[in-house]
């Protein structure tokens, strides 16, 4: 399990990520190899927990989520049938499209497992961030919706909100700002002395969306984005863990090391007490000082060994005892007292930690949050995420809301839908004849990316005929197109039936639809 103080994704250090690979929540991000996300911004690929999902999502299955962010706590809770929430935003500056009904479907199907779900509409991100007018997010708001519950969503079970209206989202925004600075805004998203102070604000509410499936309970909670959102995600890693009574970390004496250091000392200990320390061949733990001289004599020289040799000189013949350490980082004194009653057997208490010698993490760990959330405090799990691929624009390129022929809107005719199709762009060779002694690129296709995405639904036989008829030579452009043009008028056909029926269903909701602001409308910043 990740250490849920010292292992939060970054902070002013680490999320502004790589000079060559920069991600921006507001701006056209695209990915040309999304292995570099699992290089330098620790996204761990979705494979890994796969095998770990109840009944995967079809998205998951043909690997359109390929990554992800402790997803396997939500997986185990699911699997588990034991507590757990899906959130995600949507900012509404245009119409919903069918690269949105990914978002939409990931809901959707978390939903179905059993969670509490989420759908909230990102009003003060569009006005802040993008100068969108009141009235034209109020538009897109109710459209946004409409095709939410169209699809599945049932928000009886689930929560529809917007986050000008949310007072909690807001007031927990207000604390997390507390544990935020200007040099983090900076860092992470490139803001400068010329934005906004509304813009900032936005940021943090969106940390407070991210975090408020577990107002009331702490509980694992996914946020299922595309990758250009993930600096949101470490962002809101990091405050979770900031607003934290107590941090738990592992230690071996009394001193403190950062984990590269612990990583040190640990092969130290686990060397030296395989091979016995003590001089009469008795079983007493090994010693600092010993650790020490272990180290200079199998550890390459480098900073982090100077540095954790000086601290075992420092501590001379303590003992080197494993042990779980509860660090003190906003606890109240009442708090702190609790917790040294409530930690049992043998420990070790400071002036602003505790070091449990019997305890495990996983027990110190919910020992922490029991105490934290019984003096006040919100005891959050750091949220996890998972990451899906961005569709291919059906003209080539980014799949834009701006460029009407590079994707279908969830509200297009659907003759114009079938139009679109018709005219896309596709991965197929010069003739007829070479398609055929070549076969087709259907890695490089937005037309088979509408059959893997969305047109082929759950039935993975059909979308792996039509990858294995394309690259084979069988499948040919034409008739490929023909019909991924008329499985998408079906489909906007039948959405936008149940859309009609959604409308009574969205008015009897608690959502207000028309924002009662006074001012300017936003400009660009």
């Amino acid at each position: 399990m990740t250490d849920e103080t010292e292992a939060t994704d970054g902070g002013s250090d680490t999320a502004a990520g790589a000079d060559d690979l920069a991600l921006d929540p507001w701006g056209s991000s695209t990915v040309s190899d999304y292995r570099k996300l699992f290089e330098e911004f620790g996204i761990e690929e979705f494979e890994e927990v796969l095998p770990g999902v109840p009944d995967p999502h079809y998205l998951m299955r043909r690997g359109v989520i390929f990554g992800h962010r402790e997803y396997d706590r939500v997986a185990r809770a699911m699997a588990n049938d034991e507590p757990f929430a899906a959130l995600s935003g949507f900012m509404p500056t245009g119409d919903p499209h069918i690269g949105h009904k990914l978002v939409f479907d990931e809901l959707i199907w978390h939903q179905e497992q059993g969670g509490d779900t989420y759908g909230l509409i990102a009003d003060l991100e569009a006005h802040s961030a993008r100068g969108i007018s009141w009235e034209e997010i109020d538009e897109h708001a109710r459209n946004y919706l409409l095709s939410l519950i169209a699809l599945g969503f049932d928000p009886e079970e689930g929560e529809l909100y917007r986050q000008a209206d949310n007072t909690e989202v807001r007031d927990l925004a207000f604390e997390l700002g507390s544990k935020a600075n200007f040099s983090e805004f900076q860092a992470i998203y490139g803001f400068g002395g010329d934005t906004s102070i509304s813009h900032m604000q936005s940021v943090v509410t969106q940390m407070a969306d991210i975090l408020y499936p577990q107002l009331a309970e702490p509980k694992p909670t996914v946020i299922p984005v595309g990758p250009d959102q993930d600096p949101h995600v470490r962002f809101a890693r990091d405050l979770a863990a900031r607003l934290r009574y107590f941090g738990i970390t592992e230690a071996f004496a009394s001193f403190e090391v950062d984990p590269d250091e612990r990583g040190l000392l640990s092969r130290a200990y686990e060397a030296l007490s395989r091979d016995g320390s003590a001089d009469d061949g008795s079983d007493e733990p090994p010693r600092c000082e010993d650790a020490a001289d272990w180290l200079e004599t199998n550890q390459q020289e480098s900073p982090v060994r100077e540095s954790v040799v000086g601290k075992l000189r420092a501590a001379g013949k303590e003992p080197l005892r494993p042990r779980v350490r509860f660090l003190d980082r906003n606890a109240t004194d009442e708090a702190f007292e609790a917790l040294i009653e409530a930690v049992e057997g043998d420990k070790r208490v400071f002036d602003e930690h505790v070091d449990s010698f019997d305890l495990s993490r996983p027990e110190a760990e919910e020992l922490a949050r029991e105490i934290e959330i019984d003096h006040g405090g919100y005891g959050f799990m750091l949220p996890s995420s998972i990451y899906h691929r961005f569709m291919t624009g059906l003209t080539g390129g980014k799949m834009s809301s701006s460029i009407p022929a590079s994707h279908i809107s969830l509200l297009d005719d659907p003759e114009e839908g079938y139009e679109k199709v018709k005219a896309a762009t596709t991965g197929g060779r010069e003739t007829a004849e070479l398609q055929r002694e070549l076969g087709g690129e259907a890695d490089d296709c937005p037309v088979y990316e509408l059959y893997a995405y969305l047109l082929a639904g759950d039935d993975d036989e059909f979308a792996t005929r039509v990858y294995d008829e394309c690259v084979g030579g069988e499948r040919l452009c034409g008739g490929c197109k023909e019909q991924a043009a008329e499985l998408m008028r079906e489909f906007l056909t039948e959405h936008q039936e149940k859309r009609e029926e959604a409308e009574e269903i969205l008015e009897d909701l608690d959502v207000e639809l028309e924002a009662e602001r006074r001012g300017v409308p936003g400009d660009e910043h």
